[in-house]
């Protein structure tokens, strides 16, 4: 039956609609997709710009067959790291490379280099490697300051957790301030604590702020499980800045000195004592020259304790820790009062910090 005019006039209509809420549909569609939120856009923008200097650093020990006598490479573990400056040097914890006896790093290109320690801060937990051969590409990140960081702030985290390389977590600095254990049973002060999700392998490698700058070392977790629980530690920026200097041009962390060798922190604990004891004072150096005196043995081969350190500019000394921290709030040439218990006898002695040797 043929169709009439005014029943052809609504279909094409109704065509029409179709076709334009068709096409508005898909426009909308199209502008969804491509929409993001200047957050994210932030985001992305950190990871694209820094993830070129982020690195993975695998640790190896070499180890001979007991039957075969062969050289094996075992890994040992692996971790991160970020480039320093363009000469190839990369910054990473110590932790990570600790007991290494071949180093290789591996840059976002997938290109593995030959790596060499330069200088370690076991007590900072912090270390230094050279690439040999380095390419001439080299992307570094540029540094902030941790001082500015409040709790709030966004962060960024970029790693190999768990071997899954070039890792982007974020969060907030969730507290400043912290304390963390490093090697050799120091006591790491002023760390950020971050909910930015952190888990092994995600050690050495770089904490960002919302402008690409890096305020941290990621550097611990704290875990029952050993994985991340929203409580992760970075080393702050401004530290780092203080010492990768120092182990890029001696090795080592250069930190005030007196000149005394002291009783280890278990000899202390074990016989309840009340300070430091000084075993030696190093002759014609301060300590001595002040007239610091160290332990000795008396006529019937007793050991006699000397000097007991137990403040330093008033802060009390109970552990190594205590010490060291007292005298790397200083720098060399400074003076320091240095209070001692001899006996019954309470000293002090005005004592000027000399370069550790």
């Amino acid at each position: 039956m043929p169709i009439s005019r005014p029943s052809r006039v609504r279909s094409f209509w109704y065509c029409l609609a179709f076709v334009l809420l068709t096409s508005c549909a898909r426009a909308s569609d199209v502008d969804y997709l491509s929409f993001a939120t200047e957050d994210e856009t932030n985001t992305t923008e950190i990871f694209r710009n820094a993830s070129p200097a982020v690195v993975y650093v695998t640790n190896s020990a070499l180890r001979r067959n007991f039957f075969s006598l062969d050289i094996m490479e075992i890994p040992r573990g692996s971790g991160t790291g970020f480039v320093w400056d363009e000469n190839g040097l990369v910054v990473t914890n110590y932790h990570v490379i600790s007991g290494a006896q071949k180093l290789t790093v591996t840059l976002q290109d997938r290109s593995e280099h030959a790596a060499q320690v330069i200088g370690v801060a076991p007590e900072k937990d912090l270390a230094v490697l050279r690439i040999e051969n380095p390419p001439d590409n080299l992307v570094t990140l540029p540094l902030g300051d941790s001082s500015e960081l409040t709790v709030g702030r966004k962060v960024l985290a970029i790693g190999n957790p768990f071997g899954l390389d070039t890792t982007l977590t974020t969060g907030i600095v969730s507290a400043l301030g912290r304390e963390i254990q490093a090697p050799g049973n120091r006591r790491i002060r002023g760390v950020i604590q971050t909910d930015a999700a952190i888990n092994p392998g995600n050690s050495g490698g770089p904490l960002l702020n919302s402008l690409g700058q890096l305020v941290g070392v990621n550097a611990a977790i704290y875990s029952p499980s050993g994985a991340s629980a929203g409580i992760g530690f970075a080393i702050p920026v401004n530290t780092v800045k203080d010492v990768v200097p120092q182990l890029i041009s001696y090795g080592r962390v250069l930190r005030p000195m007196i000149g005394v060798e002291l009783a280890s922190d278990r000899w202390v604990k074990r016989y309840r004592i009340e300070g430091l004891p000084v075993v030696q004072a190093y002759p014609g150096l301060p300590a001595a020259q002040s007239g610091i005196s160290g332990a000795y043995r008396n006529a019937r081969g007793e050991v006699v304790l000397g000097d007991i350190i137990t403040h330093i500019d008033d802060k009390p000394i109970r552990t190594q820790d205590d010490y060291f921290s007292a005298l790397e709030a200083h720098d060399p040439g400074d003076t320091v009062r240095v209070t001692t218990r001899r006996g019954d006898e309470a000293r002090s002695y005005d004592i000027v910090l000399i370069e550790s040797q």
